[in-house]
């Protein structure tokens, strides 16, 4: 099977409302509205390092684009389309089916079409570039938090984490192996939120992206972060279920910093999209992010997240 056999037999045939030229070209041509600003990220998953030689195919195709669509969401974009970049050890057709699969089921849950990329021999990775589109100057950025803000984060934290250290619950398996993007909420909180992040590397360590970005700090309240049923059910310390919040990735919420008097209003957009919003903390000056008790003394979770070196 030559590579453009393999890219028109497993990935072809993408269609979408901003798709003027997909898969099979040079390259792929999307339309862009009028008054709107081009948003453009790019991820990349390793065999070894972020899903396991073995993991099961499909949802290695279906995680890989929700994580790269996460950035998306970070910026209150509306999505336009992705490319994939696939490298391969061998054509295994089994494999690709799943991949597809698993694949074309993020695609059709993100409205993301698929419109083009590269595929080669090599060590197994996923690749994929997304784009999206904002009205100009109307993207959420890490830089905007202002001093008094509060912080606040979409949906439940820790599950990915502890499925990762071993925890059964299939409700936890799912967040970890099968994780959607908040594209809906971003762009339902763009307008209310000043600054945003998406939770991929851990709590701490991503919300200290936003305070680096705008010169700030931020304190957390520990006893505030929101915890699912099924984390909240695992037989395991409190310290241990906090440790998975505050320092576990691959939750793909969002944490954002909005203005005290819109949060309110951010908090009933969100549910309108059938996501809870839950304020967790403050940004202040100074720098650092601090996890706090509720008598103000420090939690000191170490390094704080997930670093790739």
């Amino acid at each position: 099977m030559t590579e453009f056999e393999l890219i028109r037999d497993y990935f072809g045939g993408a269609t979408g409302p901003a798709v003027r030229l997909g898969v099979g070209d040079d390259a792929a041509l999307l339309a862009v509205s009028p008054d709107h600003e081009l948003v453009l990220s790019c991820d990349t998953m390793v065999a070894g390092r972020h899903f396991r030689e073995d993991a099961e195919p499909g949802s290695v195709g279906w995680k890989a684009l929700q994580a790269a669509a996460s950035d998306l969401a970070a910026m209150g974009a509306r999505p336009l389309g992705c490319m994939l970049a696939l490298s391969l050890p061998a054509v295994d057709a089994d494999w690709l089916e799943a991949f597809a699969r698993g694949l074309g089921e993020a695609v059709t849950n993100l409205g993301l079409p698929l419109v083009g990329g590269d595929t080669t021999r090599g060590p197994l990775t996923v690749t994929l570039t997304v784009t999206g589109e904002v009205p100009v100057d109307g993207a959420l950025r890490r830089s905007g938090a202002r001093p008094g803000d509060l912080l606040a984060v979409t949906g439940t934290l820790g599950d990915a984490a502890a499925a990762l250290a071993g925890a059964e619950a299939s409700a936890l398996q799912q967040r970890l192996h099968r994780p959607v993007a908040r594209l809906v909420e971003g762009q339902a909180l763009r307008g209310l939120a000043r600054a945003a992040v998406d939770l991929s590397d851990g709590l701490l360590a991503d919300v200290g992206h936003i305070c680096s970005a705008s010169h700030l700090g931020a304190d957390i309240r520990a006893d505030l972060l929101p915890a699912s049923e099924a984390l909240q059910a695992t037989a395991t310390p409190e310290a241990q279920r906090l440790a998975w919040q505050a320092t576990g990735g691959d939750d793909y919420e969002l944490a954002l910093a909005i203005a005290p008097d819109l949060v309110q209003h951010a908090v009933a957009r969100c549910a309108e999209t059938g996501t809870a919003l839950t304020v967790i903390g403050r940004f202040r000056r100074g720098s650092g992010v601090r996890l706090l008790r509720t008598d103000g003394t420090e939690i000191d979770m170490g390094r704080g997240g997930y670093s790739h070196f």
